[in-house]
């Protein structure tokens, strides 16, 4: 796990500037403590950070082929590279380390652009070959790792692994993208491809980009895409044998490590069956790290406890205080972006805990997406019945008219909150799932945003970014339409930036394989039955773990990654929340309605409703505003 950047003149052959090259690289300094290094020529500069995992002594990069003509700079890891080294060997390349990253620039010279077809892992890369005056850049299939980029009006294309490298560079205009906020207060998160800047991209998961000496810009090309093709399923119980063999090759592979390993335990599901395939694959005992909370309500160590117990793993449990808030501006630093899951405070503290024990983790990520383990995916089945019932012209008046009508009872159980139900089946399929995922509904950032600002927006939802990906989907089938649609924007919009930035922040590298693109691509063309039948979500997930795990792991209520957000905003975090949202610094923006804001600080402290979400989603953006774009408030208003 590392970080790389770079700057490439697209024009010619100017000098690029060491000083500027080694303060971006050293800008990402935490994702790659153990080394670093710098490649220079007319037009080209390549940094990169390293954190030692295979092939410590001569695995350093920038890495170069025989006549370094070719050179790489890589993030992540190729877990098939010992597979493809006797394959290069036969075509004549030399290799002079047992790294993967060599397998990289040879695959370059075997099979050109294809090369990224070959490759099964996780990785972000940049590649430049001197002969063919091309830089090649490459984001792994989910988008584990990330990659930033922006073409400048210089004629420079830079790039890099956050979004700080990239500020390091002069040129780099800030103009925030008004979408951008729009899209950042729907999804708590800027989804793909656009970043809060408005000159700044992320390049897509699955995607490409080639550039040209003389080529003034690019644009990505997809190499890869979850393919949802049917698979033929005899019977339960062989499907269920597969998943088994499936998931332990899977995790075989990313136990392979030259550095200490364990596995992060979170006594969910995912979690727990990575930990019981690496126990059945281990011979030592595995190394597990677990979160715990002093609020039983947020709380899942016991569970965690039982899987440790019956695999007899080397346990580590910290305990995160339910006032452990001391994070909030320094997790607007460590994602450069506005970023508004709370759950990034625990994630940070699991991810310091491992460090203390292991350098490599392995994590449960990509399960719910991939086998329908959310709750809402049963709510949006069940709402989808409902539209299929009837026409969209009939039922947006008639229910559009209930949701008007019903009243708000955020207080009650959901089955009973009829109002947001009545407000999804009035709208398509696409828009009514939006609105259920949405963290501020259409109508609340309405209210949130200033006219001024409404009118930059120019009539822009973003509802718009499912409807993107909607469009392209390889599926028909309603329930696997929605699963794609969170890969590719919450998945890798949020849970994997989540858990990158903050591994990231302690040098320590986080491996998911239930984000193994054979393992996911053959779960992808499962069908839906198995994944989610009836009110079972995971359904052959749970049924293939029942030898490995205890029945009250698999089975109980799914409890989430949470904190107490809500007696956070109305205790000891009540006055700075009102300087916060009231302040100043929110106010010179012009973005936002000062008199909503007022109210739902107001609202939510005399505890009439719950604004826990809104409040943390303005103070992760004003922590943006301070700590990144260091805009200074010289007066916090609690008026």
């Amino acid at each position: 796990m590392c970080g790389i950047t770079g700057i490439f003149d697209t024009r010619g052959f100017d000098e690029i500037s060491r000083e500027l090259l080694h303060r971006m690289n050293e800008s990402q300094f935490h994702r790659g403590p153990d080394e670093g290094g710098l490649h220079l020529e007319p037009g080209v500069g390549l940094g990169h950070r390293r954190l030692s995992i295979i092939d410590l002594s001569s695995g350093q990069q920038p890495l170069f082929n025989e006549d370094g003509s070719v050179v790489v700079v890589f993030n992540g890891e190729i877990y098939n590279f010992q597979e493809l080294v006797p394959e290069l060997e036969a075509l004549g390349h030399i290799f002079r380390t047992h790294s993967d990253t060599e397998v990289i620039v040879h695959a370059w010279e075997a099979w050109g652009e294809a090369c990224v077809a070959r490759f099964r892992g996780m990785f972000a890369f940049a590649l430049w070959d001197r002969n063919l005056e091309t830089l090649f850049v490459v984001r792994d299939r989910f988008g584990v790792k990330p990659l930033y980029y922006a073409f400048l009006d210089t004629g420079e294309f830079i790039f890099g692994s956050e979004l700080k490298s990239l500020m390091v560079h002069p040129s780099l205009a800030r103009d925030i993208d008004p979408l951008a906020v729009e899209e950042y207060f729907a999804y708590g998160y800027v989804p793909e491809p656009r970043t809060i800047f408005k000159r700044a991209c992320k390049l897509p998961p699955g995607f490409t980009l080639t550039i040209k000496r003389g080529q003034a810009r690019a644009l990505p090309k997809q190499y890869w895409d979850m393919p949802f093709t049917p698979v033929a399923v005899t019977d339960e119980a062989s499907a269920m044998d597969e998943l088994v063999e499936r998931m332990q090759e899977s995790i075989r592979l990313r136990m392979i490590a030259d550095v200490p390993l364990g596995a992060f335990l979170s006594g969910g599901v995912d979690s727990s069956a990575v930990v019981a395939m690496m126990a059945t694959q281990s011979a030592a005992p595995v190394n597990t790290c677990s979160i715990g909370f002093d609020d039983p309500a947020f709380n899942e160590i016991e569970f965690a406890q039982k899987v440790a117990d019956r695999y007899k793993t080397n346990h580590h449990i910290e305990t995160v205080a339910s006032n452990d808030f001391s994070l909030v501006d320094k997790l607007a630093g460590v994602y450069d972006e506005p970023y508004a899951d709370s759950s990034a405070l625990p994630t940070y503290r699991v991810c310091e805990l491992a460090r203390k024990h292991v350098k490599v983790a392995l994590s449960g990520d990509g399960g719910d997406e991939h086998f329908a383990g959310y709750r809402r995916y049963r709510w949006f089945r069940y709402e989808e019945r409902m539209r299929a019932v009837m026409p969209l012209a009939l039922r947006r008046p008639l229910f559009g008219a209930l949701g008007k009508l019903y009243p708000k009872a955020d207080w009650a159980p959901k089955v009973f909150r009829a109002k947001t139900t009545f407000e999804a089946l009035a709208r398509d399929t696409v828009e009514g799932y939006f609105h259920g995922i949405s963290l501020l509904s259409d109508a609340q950032r309405r209210q949130l945003f200033s006219p001024a600002f409404k009118r930059e927006l120019q009539g822009y939802q973003a509802v718009e970014v499912l409807r993107r990906h909607a469009a392209v989907a390889p599926t028909d089938d309603p329930l696997s339409l929605v699963q794609y649609l969170d890969i590719k924007t919450y998945l890798v919009g949020d849970i994997l930036t989540k858990v990158d930035r903050a591994s990231m922040a302690h040098a320590l590298e986080v491996r998911e394989p239930l984000l193994d693109h054979e393992l996911m691509g053959w779960v992808s063309g499962l069908p839906v039955d198995l994944k989610l039948r009836g009110t079972e979500g995971k359904y052959l997930l749970k049924k293939s773990m029942e030898p490995y795990l205890p029945h009250d792991v698999l089975y109980r209520k799914k409890m989430g990654f949470s904190v107490p957000l809500a007696a956070w905003f109305r205790g000891p975090l009540a006055v700075t929340i009102r300087g916060v949202v009231l302040g100043e610094r929110l106010a010179s923006t012009g973005l936002f309605n000062q008199d909503f804001l007022r109210e739902v600080v107001e609202t939510h402290q005399s505890g009439r409703r719950d604004y826990s979400v809104i409040l943390w989603t303005v103070l992760m953006f004003d922590a943006f505003l301070g700590q990144v774009l260091g805009v200074d408030e010289t007066e916090r208003q609690a008026a």
